[in-house]
């Protein structure tokens, strides 16, 4: 069996802690491991590590493969030059897996942001679903509903299967009325999103369904390159794979999932999986509270006072602050859209923004000028690049920094500064045993990241 990780999603319902750039599958939300971590230690329970595909955005690939090395020497990363969301990703990986084989075997498709702890319950539930798919059914895996939520879909079932259900609705994310309805029906499911086929089962339930979908991803040969083309992809329809297939497919059967399971999509799920305190709190961070009840406060970097709230949720970060009531948090993403239309920064990237080499805060910006502070790890550099629009001018606050600049090699310590020109070829690096912090002022008229021409990274960004 092969594993597909969905990992390209924005997470703008987590917003302002989950941003276009660092997305909340790479968050740490319920512990020391990342969302998409814990979804690759979950499949190691079912499959070697050289079976896992990740599909992410080619925004997230460097932040993607640094964080699944911890378990994997070489991940199998594929990179998605724009966003199409769940159906063409699917229809795409499952195209690359089948060319690198060439047989029949199945596919276990899974989401990174969700959290179940019980593994051994999910290994259950997936063994049952290999003897389904081994018969030629998709296979869905659903779970019994604890609340009404217009968030999720909705599986319908009847009779009974082998080890699983057949599926005669398949419903993504209803009106309220309908969800109501649902919730009183014994024989209705929420959609886990975790699915399981064959390849050519999948390939035939897109021909017959998306058949749009088929005909580009037949077109696109990736058996030698993990990059897929930009003009063929974007080709693609924007559609999930719940709309192009699930809800139409007659080919569907369904295993509970009995384990733990929480789609950490929205701030009142992280809220429901969260340690409370006697009055229903959840306070995160530097928190001072006075007589509120069943709320939220996250404070990530300043002292946030709170008095009175009930049933809301605040989100501090260094650049933005989120208010909402806690049965608002779908709305979000509203928020998040909107300041993708004004092309806000604040939808995009934090001031603090992590790297396969460490990390940088933006600490002032201003009109021809950016500064920042760069955290350089042990053993780590940036890549060997220049810029058309801008100089630089680093000054070294700790640690010891090796500096490439042009021909020269300069090794700089705490208090050294160096010049780096416009277009000048360069590299901060740090190849010493503790962390090195740099202060950089840019200068220039377009300060931005595109001005990075790369000509060597370790991190395969170039």
């Amino acid at each position: 069996m092969y594993g597909i990780i969905l990992a390209g999603g924005s997470g703008s319902r987590l917003w302002p802690l989950s941003r276009e750039l660092y997305p909340k599958q790479l968050l740490s939300l319920t512990g020391e491991k990342s969302l998409l971590q814990s979804t690759f230690l979950r499949l190691l329970n079912c499959m070697p590590c050289d079976n896992i595909l990740s599909i992410t955005n080619t925004k997230h690939i460097a932040n993607v493969r640094m964080q699944l090395k911890d378990f994997c020497a070489t991940p199998l990363i594929l990179s998605e030059p724009v966003s199409k969301n769940t159906a063409p990703a699917t229809a795409i990986s499952v195209k690359y897996l089948y060319q690198k084989l060439n047989n029949d075997d199945l596919v276990l498709v899974v989401p990174s942001d969700h959290l179940i702890k019980d593994n051994d319950k999910f290994l259950d539930a997936i063994n049952k679903g290999k003897k389904l798919a081994e018969q030629g059914y998709v296979v869905t895996f659903g779970v019994k509903p604890t609340y009404c939520e217009t968030g999720f879909g909705y599986i319908k079932t009847n009779k009974t299967i082998d080890n699983g259900v057949e599926v005669v609705q398949f419903d993504e994310k209803p009106d309220l009325a309908t969800a109501q309805k649902y919730i009183e029906d014994k024989s209705v499911f929420w959609n886990s999103g975790i699915f399981m086929f064959k390849f050519s089962v999948l390939f035939n339930e897109f021909k017959k369904h998306a058949p749009e979908i088929f005909e580009i991803a037949n077109e696109i040969d990736i058996s030698t390159t993990n990059e897929i083309p930009f003009i063929e992809f974007d080709k693609m329809p924007n559609i999930s794979l719940d709309y192009a297939l699930m809800e139409k497919t007659d080919n569907l059967v369904m295993v509970e999932l009995t384990s733990d399971w929480k789609d950490l999509g929205s701030w009142d799920a992280i809220y429901d999986i969260s340690p409370k305190d006697a009055n229903g709190n959840v306070f995160v961070g530097h928190v001072l509270d006075k007589n509120s009840k069943n709320s939220l406060v996250y404070s990530s970097s300043k002292l946030v006072a709170t008095i009175g709230l009930d049933d809301a949720v605040i989100v501090e970060t260094e650049d933005a602050i989120l208010a909402c009531k806690k049965d608002k948090t779908q709305d979000v993403k509203l928020i998040y859209e909107t300041l993708k239309q004004q092309n806000d920064n604040t939808s995009i990237v934090h001031k603090t923004v992590y790297r396969p080499w460490g990390f940088y805060t933006v600490i002032a910006q201003g009109e021809g000028f950016l500064s920042k502070v760069i955290h350089v790890n042990p053993k780590q550099k940036l890549s060997v690049q220049s810029h058309n629009h801008r100089s630089e001018h680093w000054v070294v606050l700790s640690g010891t920094a090796k500096v490439v600049l042009g021909a020269k090699e300069l090794i700089l310590n705490s208090g050294h500064s160096v010049d780096i020109p416009v277009k000048a070829i360069h590299s901060l690096q740090n190849p010493y045993d503790i962390p090195v912090e740099v202060i950089e002022v840019q200068m220039g008229d377009l300060l931005i990241e595109e001005d990075i021409i790369r000509y060597e990274d370790i991190y395969g960004r170039v």
